[in-house]
């Protein structure tokens, strides 16, 4: 994995390549719902939220496995044009959730016909078969313990 000087070779980078590919499929569904008025990013909040209803702020990092203050940058907008609405939780009143507001359903379900040309458009690219391949390949590195565990943001 090293070259002939002895430095890592980036065409053998996990890391690199999934960052560049997430990057590139991330630039790729933008484009297909720009009409809404989401990014890629905003989408997958507002649809996990429908999904799974209103949670914490962690809760969702968790769920999206982001950091917690990427999640906040990210869910700025969302509350400021009314698409989700952050209210003292139901179960411990000193923690905040995130509520998706009829607004951001609306907004959802206008951006769903955007994300789904993007999906047909991709799998009609890479291939059925490889898409769900891809898919239950990334699935299964998210779900796996790769020794990071809930260390958080690294300072270097």
């Amino acid at each position: 994995m090293l070259s002939a000087e002895g430095f890592p070779r980036p065409d053998l980078c996990h890391c690199l390549a999934l960052r560049q590919a997430a990057r590139h499929v991330t630039q790729f569904y933008d484009r297909f719902l720009v009409p809404t008025g989401l990014r890629a990013s905003q989408f997958g909040i507002l649809a996990r939220l429908r999904r799974l209803g209103p949670m914490t702020i962690n809760t969702l990092a968790k769920e999206l496995v982001l950091d917690r203050t990427t999640l906040g940058r990210n869910i700025l907008p969302l509350e400021r044009e009314g698409l989700i609405e952050i209210k003292p939780s139901r179960t411990d009143r000193r923690s905040k959730e995130l509520h998706l507001t009829e607004a951001g359903r609306e907004r959802l379900r206008a951006a769903a016909k955007g994300w789904l040309e993007a999906q047909t458009q991709f799998e009609a690219t890479f291939g059925g078969e490889q898409s769900a391949a891809l898919r239950a390949n990334l699935h299964a590195i998210s779900a796996r313990d790769l020794g990071v565990g809930d260390a958080g943001e690294i300072d270097l």
